[in-house]
């Protein structure tokens, strides 16, 4: 099993009218580019916002620590991604 990241895109009627194209990420664990293609399009946030996919990656390392993925029954299936608020802004001009 690999992680993906999958680069979804979508049209919010509420922001301008439409006209611009807004963007999501989110994980998924597949077997294949295909197979994680597949599972993207069947997540709930996918299908309530009526996405497309305009980017698949690989995640296979991160500043040189591979990824493994084990599975674990005792999470049930769920995701967890845990973030952190903050906001970094250029700095004012003196």
């Amino acid at each position: 099993m690999k992680l993906y990241l999958v680069h979804c895109g979508f049209y919010d009627g509420e922001i301008c009218d439409g006209v611009y194209e807004s963007h999501a990420n989110f994980f998924v664990a597949a077997e294949s580019f295909a197979d994680a293609r597949q599972k993207a399009k069947l997540h709930p946030i996918f299908r309530g916002r009526k996405m497309h996919v305009d980017g698949l990656q690989e995640v296979e390392a991160v500043d040189g620590h591979r990824v493994l993925l084990q599975k674990d029954d005792a999470l049930f299936g769920e995701s967890r991604v845990f973030g952190h608020k903050h906001r970094d802004l250029a700095p004012k001009p003196d």
